[in-house]
């Protein structure tokens, strides 16, 4: 493979693809195995853990390093990327890299459910303290911050945050950063380059790309890279190498993906702003969405994933009358997806209530909007 400086769609294509892992074959194959045997137990005893060494199973073969190796090179400054089963062991396995007891972590007060509820349970049993922040400031950090979870957009209302301006606060502090990138990928922003710690994907989403694989993915920087992948492995996690295949399968497509995703879903947003019946709409490259600044400062481009208010009437009833858009949890998939939504909120107000999410897939954008139309007649 070249060594030359290349775009970020041809490392999509080169990436993790080295020939010693697919001989002759265009792909890297599925390699499932639990049992790695050795030449004799000098071999054994000498091997130690690490990306591109077959030890065991739990430490990955070549069709799980060739996904993390792509992943790794999407982000400038990266050391390495750890993959997971699901988005949410991403994250969660990211939080107890970082934190100890009595460390306290702030979390934007738009993230995603399931992590506030980890951090509610799991982490609090631990003797974790859970501090919110409105994702539209650059908190404060106490003596006993350790971390910051970050999430930009964020989670059903779409607020874009100041992530190299919240980085660098923390970072002299001594303060760890982790971001929930999920929603641009590091096509849209290089988050490792922005200053973040951790970076973390539900691969499931734009990697995946068809709604049959759930994958989790943490890139880190050099300073966590090795504990972060330590933590995964005492934990005893592991992505199997069908799903790693899978996955490595979406991730070629995804920069076209990608785009189809923001050209339909800005036509979509677009159009529903000229609606009678909807209130805000909130996509992070219209210039009313919170954060929009931002956004135009520091992002590539905008994903397929928005929010919208409606201004009266019962919300399931209108996602009930959709025909071409799926209802259904996720996301990131090839098919168009709405569901009714509900922020839940500590510390700060959300921008609309009554929504909708919408998820544009790669259906005709005229098809979408006259599916829209109809449920507004109904």
């Amino acid at each position: 493979m070249s060594k030359r400086e290349t775009k970020a769609s041809t490392r999509l294509v080169e990436g993790g693809r080295r020939k010693e892992w697919r001989g002759r074959l265009v792909n890297v194959p599925v390699e499932r195995a639990s049992t790695i045997l050795f030449d004799d137990v000098a071999n054994l005893k000498g091997s130690n853990p690490a990306h591109g060494v077959y030890r065991y199973g739990l430490q990955g073969t070549a069709t799980q390093w060739a996904l993390s190796e792509t992943l790794t090179e999407l982000e400038p400054g990266a050391a390495g990327t750890v993959l997971f089963s699901t988005g949410l062991e991403a994250i969660t396995t990211a939080l107890l890299t970082v934190l100890s007891p009595g460390d306290e972590l702030l979390v934007t007060d738009s993230v995603y459910g399931p992590t506030r509820k980890f951090c509610e349970t799991i982490l609090k049993r631990f003797g974790v303290t859970t501090r919110y922040y409105d994702p539209l400031t650059i908190p404060e950090m106490l003596a006993e911050t350790r971390a910051i979870l970050l999430e930009s957009p964020g989670s059903m209302t779409m607020e874009v945050q100041d992530v190299p301006g919240i980085c660098a606060a923390a970072r002299e502090r001594g303060v760890v950063t982790l971001l929930d990138n999920t929603w641009a990928t590091p096509l849209f922003f290089p988050a490792i380059a922005a200053g973040v710690d951790i970076s973390i994907l539900a691969a499931t989403k734009y990697v995946g790309g068809h709604a049959d694989v759930m994958i989790g993915a943490a890139t880190a920087n050099e300073a966590w890279y090795s504990r972060l992948e330590h933590t995964s492995w005492d934990l005893g996690h592991s992505l199997s190498p069908d799903d790693a295949w899978l996955g490595s399968r979406g991730i070629r497509t995804m920069a076209v993906r990608l785009k189809q995703h923001e050209e339909s879903a800005l036509r979509i947003a677009t159009w529903l702003k000229g609606r009678p019946e909807v209130g805000l709409v909130l996509h992070p490259a219209l210039p009313d969405c919170p954060g929009h600044e931002i956004w135009k400062r520091d992002f590539k481009g905008s994903s397929g994933l928005f929010s919208f208010e409606l201004r009266s009437g019962d919300r399931a009833a209108f996602v009930d009358a959709l025909e071409l858009f799926g209802i259904g949890y996720s996301w990131g998939g090839y098919e168009s997806l709405a569901l009714p939504v509900d922020p839940v909120r500590t510390v700060s107000t959300p921008p609309a209530q009554n929504l909708v999410r919408l998820h544009v897939g790669l259906e005709d954008p005229d098809d979408l909007i006259a599916d829209l139309e109809s449920a507004f007649a109904q």
